[in-house]
C-alpha cells in the first residue's frame, strides 16, 4: 500500500493553505537569512573587541589612534567608538590652545558626547533585524495555524454532502492542513531562540562599549 508522504501532502492541499505554507517556507528562509548574516556580524563585532582591548591596554592611544587614521572608511564598532571620541578631543585641544579665552566646553566633555552618539549608531547596528526576527517568531504559529484551520474546514466541508462518512476520508485533508501548523513552528521556533540570542549578545557588546567610554573619559580627564 502506498504511504502518502509529506511532499504529497503539501501537492494535495487546497490553494489557500498552499499560500500560507509558501508564506512561511519564505519567512523561514529570510529568517535564516538574518540569522547567518547576524552571527557573521556579532562573531566580527567582539574580535575587533579583543583585538581593540589589546591594543589599548598596551599601546599609547595617541599611537592606536594615529594607526586607526590609516583606515578610517573600515571603522566599525569598538574602534569607530574610539577613533570618534580621541579625534573631537585632539581637535576640541587644538581650539583650547589657539584660542584660550574663547569659552567653550572642556574638551573632555565634548569628546564624551561624540562617543555617545558613536555608541547609539552602533547600538543600532548591532540591533538591525532583530525586529523582523521577533515579528517572525511571533506571527509564524497563528499564520500556520490559521492554514491549519482552513484546510480542517475545507475536508469537513467537502464530507457535509455525503451520508457516510470515516476517519479514513477525513485524514489525508487534515494531516495536509497540519503541515501548515508544523511549518510554521518551523519557522518561528529558530527566529525565537536567536532573536533572544542575538538580544543578550547585544547587551553584552553595549556594556563593552560603555565600559569604553568611562576608560576614554578618564584618560581625557587627566589629559585636560
Amino acid at each position: 500500500m502506498h504511504q502518502p508522504s509529506i511532499i504529497s501532502f503539501i501537492m494535495d492541499a487546497g490553494p489557500l493553505v498552499k499560500v500560507v505554507m509558501g508564506l512561511l517556507l519564505g519567512a523561514s528562509i529570510f529568517s535564516w537569512t538574518i540569522i547567518l548574516q547576524r552571527l557573521r556580524y556579532f562573531k566580527k563585532r567582539r574580535q575587533k573587541i579583543i583585538n581593540f582591548n589589546k591594543a589599548f591596554s598596551g599601546e599609547d592611544l595617541v599611537k592606536l589612534y594615529s594607526t586607526l587614521q590609516t583606515r578610517t572608511a573600515h571603522l566599525t564598532g569598538i574602534e569607530k567608538i574610539f577613533f570618534n571620541g580621541f579625534r573631537e578631543f585632539l581637535l576640541a585641544k587644538k581650539r583650547q590652545n589657539i584660542e584660550p579665552n574663547l569659552a567653550i566646553e572642556p574638551p573632555a566633555i565634548i569628546a564624551e558626547r561624540v562617543i555617545e552618539i558613536t555608541i547609539d549608531q552602533e547600538l543600532l547596528k548591532l540591533n538591525r533585524d532583530l525586529s523582523t526576527l521577533a515579528t517572525i517568531g511571533s506571527v509564524s504559529p497563528y499564520v500556520g495555524l490559521f492554514g491549519t484551520v482552513w484546510g480542517i474546514m475545507t475536508s469537513f466541508r467537502a464530507l457535509s454532502g455525503l451520508q457516510q462518512a470515516s476517519i479514513a476520508m477525513v485524514a489525508p485533508g487534515i494531516s495536509e492542513a497540519l503541515i501548515a501548523t508544523a511549518i510554521g513552528l518551523f519557522a518561528a521556533i529558530p527566529a525565537v531562540i536567536m532573536y533572544n540570542y542575538f538580544v543578550n549578545q547585544a547587551a553584552e557588546i553595549a556594556d563593552i562599549y560603555s565600559i569604553t567610554k568611562q576608560r576614554m573619559v578618564h584618560f581625557f580627564h587627566q589629559q585636560a
